[in-house]
């Protein structure tokens, strides 16, 4: 059953980055502080913005209110590509964050790279095994103009897959994704929508129609049937959310 919904809009990008960090912030502490002895499960995504959100996050390290060694970090999607590769969604996450903050093997849970002993068919399997039943406290997802999340796109064979994939199959292989490369592992709408929180983050004009068909249901799109169980935050800046109805932001 999907929690309340809220909008939260800012003016520019660099301020929807600043506004993650900040409410991821204030609400892995709230998390703790009321759960101070289990691990803060939060799911990352990629992308410009969330980087700045990671670096800023690393930033406030040494004055963050966060105990980090209890918080584990997943990845809802990733490119499968070599391991040091710059396609990786991981990649910028980890360069910001695991220098500056108490964060360790235990707390990572990145999702398997191509080293050419493993098959894609694998890779999903393996991370569809390691996260189990997990349930994310916080899914943090992109919206791509097409309107998709983490890699299940429209009108294309991984929505269909990610809609009806049953609960022992958490993790799906992506083959002939839209926009390269086109190998590719997601998590499916299954484990999105059993997270307690999931905060879209998206920023630009050219989201602005996904956004819109999201909020809407005017088309279908992947980022339309995600949310949480709790609630659904969108944390956008006034170009991405052209699109949404006034009635919605108010």
């Amino acid at each position: 059953m999907p929690g309340r919904t809220e909008y939260l809009v800012h003016p520019d990008a660099d301020a929807v980055a600043e506004a993650i960090a900040e409410q991821l912030s204030i609400r892995i502490a709230q998390l703790q502080a009321e759960q101070p002895d289990r691990l803060v499960q939060i799911a990352l995504t990629g992308g410009r913005i969330a980087t700045k959100a990671y670096q800023r996050l690393a930033a406030d390290g040494p004055s963050s209110p966060v105990d980090w060694t209890k918080v584990a970090l997943w990845w809802g999607d990733e490119r499968f590509v070599a391991a040091d590769s710059d396609d990786r969604n991981d990649q910028a996450a980890l360069a910001a964050l695991v220098p500056a903050l108490p964060l360790t093997d235990t707390n990572l849970n990145p999702m398997p790279a191509d080293d050419g002993q493993i098959s894609l068919d694998e890779a999903a399997l393996a991370y569809g095994a390691e996260l189990g039943n997990t349930a994310f406290d916080i899914c943090l997802l992109g919206v791509g103009p097409d309107g998709h999340v983490a890699s299940v796109f429209p009108d294309h064979p991984s929505f269909e897959v990610s809609l009806q994939a049953e609960a022992d199959t958490p993790v799906i292989p992506v083959r002939d994704a839209p926009k390269p490369p086109p190998l590719r592992i997601s998590i499916t709408h299954r484990v999105i929508n059993r997270s307690a929180e999931v905060w879209f983050t998206v920023s630009g004009s050219d989201k602005a129609d996904a956004v819109g068909w999201a909020v809407t249901g005017n088309k279908q799109v992947p980022a339309g049937a995600a949310h949480g169980t709790e609630r659904t935050l969108w944390l956008l800046d006034e170009a991405a959310a052209a699109r949404i109805p006034v009635d919605l932001l108010n």
